[in-house]
């Protein structure tokens, strides 16, 4: 019940009306103590000697009985063609009904929206037997630094790194075993597609496990020639998901959704930086209670990164106009040196707001002079 400021009567006010009435007092007097009329009065004793104390609340404003109501066959064939996918308006064309009629018609079978006519297809959840019935790609766009952002050093216009390219993970992970394989490669191209698969199979070929299938989404490098002719030449099945319909390739998005959940973005490395940054060498374990598969060894961690990882982009020189990218070492980020930044940004913002409150002060304080030097000469005259 919506009450406006200045109801009158609220449910409270009713049950004092009708107890003020079954007390003794008459329709007009209970009336003029409760801000109403005598007539209204009646009206709510009538409803409570009927109903009792139900009959105090609101009622439907809808009438009992319609003058013209719609016919049980022309709702019937506007559902029909409902069904047949025509919209509102086509249908109140056919029937020759106003388009508010159809609406309401179509709002109480439940069929207003399009997506009500096929609903949503359940969950379907599969998972593979055996290590290497199925691996999962997918790649990841990861963006890098040059400098901290504005969380540290509180300012927005100074926590940008313009040009710092970025850096593609490329994920990869077995259906039955969980078991992952990411590499970093400069691009998502279907070379780097081409060398990832490689490295993958050639990893799990030295677990003991046979790829069979791989699925991906349908992005250019994996449905380019390149890709699949690997695929045949590695003698793999290729499945590709349905278009729009992520969930299909859920377990690589899923891998993708706990690099998220991490820190995992790169810092471009300049000669004066310290090597090793890059992706931390684990993934968060996904299913921690998972039981083991048979025919692999524990514990099921991730593929060791190479001794070289080129952290820069494709066709990008480097700033400093060198020519050869700078390599790192091992990945795994160094935590210190971001957090040696931080603690000198921090440093120097708070240098910075002390000079700015010392010259507000100064600036008060030769305005305070200035005020009292004019009423003195002012007193003077």
């Amino acid at each position: 019940m919506n009450v406006h400021k200045n109801a009158r009567l609220t449910p409270k006010g009713r049950e004092r009306l009708v107890r003020l009435i079954r007390d003794g007092a008459c329709f007009s007097r209970a009336g003029q103590m409760c801000g109403c009329s005598a007539r209204t009065a009646a009206k709510w004793w009538r409803r409570f000697d009927r109903e009792g104390e139900a009959g105090l609340a609101d009622r439907s404003s809808r009438p009992r009985v319609l003058r013209n109501p719609t016919a049980e066959a022309v709702r019937d064939r506007i559902i029909g063609l409902r069904r047949q996918r025509l919209t509102g308006a086509h249908i109140a064309a056919k029937t020759g009904v106003s388009a508010a009629t159809v609406s309401r018609v179509l709002r109480r079978a439940g069929l207003s929206r399009l997506r009500d006519l096929e609903p949503a297809e359940p969950v379907r959840r599969y998972e593979r037997d055996h290590p290497g019935e199925l691996i999962h790609l997918d790649i990841k766009r990861l963006g890098r630094f040059e400098q901290i952002g504005h969380r540290m050093t509180g300012d927005p216009q100074k926590g940008k790194s313009r040009g710092a390219g970025w850096e593609y993970v490329h994920v990869c992970i077995d259906d039955a075993s969980r078991l992952s394989f990411t590499r970093i490669h400069p691009d998502e191209t279907a070379a780097s597609a081409v060398a990832h698969l490689r490295a993958a199979v050639a990893w799990y070929a030295s677990m003991g496990v046979t790829v069979a299938r791989v699925m991906t989404d349908n992005g250019s490098c994996y449905t380019s020639r390149a890709f699949r002719a690997a695929c045949a030449e590695l003698g793999i099945r290729h499945i590709r998901t349905k278009p729009y319909t992520p969930k299909t390739n859920g377990k690589a998005e899923r891998v993708r959704r706990g690099n998220d959940s991490r820190d995992h973005s790169l810092v471009r490395l300049t000669p004066d930086r310290p090597q090793g940054i890059g992706l931390r060498p684990r993934l968060p374990d996904l299913r921690p209670a998972r039981r083991r598969p048979a025919g692999l060894d524990p514990p099921l961690q991730l593929a060791p990164a190479p001794l070289s990882a080129k952290v820069k982009t494709a066709n990008q020189p480097n700033r400093l106009g060198s020519e050869q990218p700078v390599e790192a070492s091992h990945l795994g980020f160094r935590l210190n040196q971001v957090h040696q930044m931080a603690v000198a940004a921090m440093a120097t913002a708070e240098a910075k707001l002390l000079a700015s409150l010392s010259y507000r002060v100064a600036m008060r304080r030769q305005s305070l002079r200035r005020q009292k030097a004019r009423s003195i000469r002012l007193r003077a005259r």
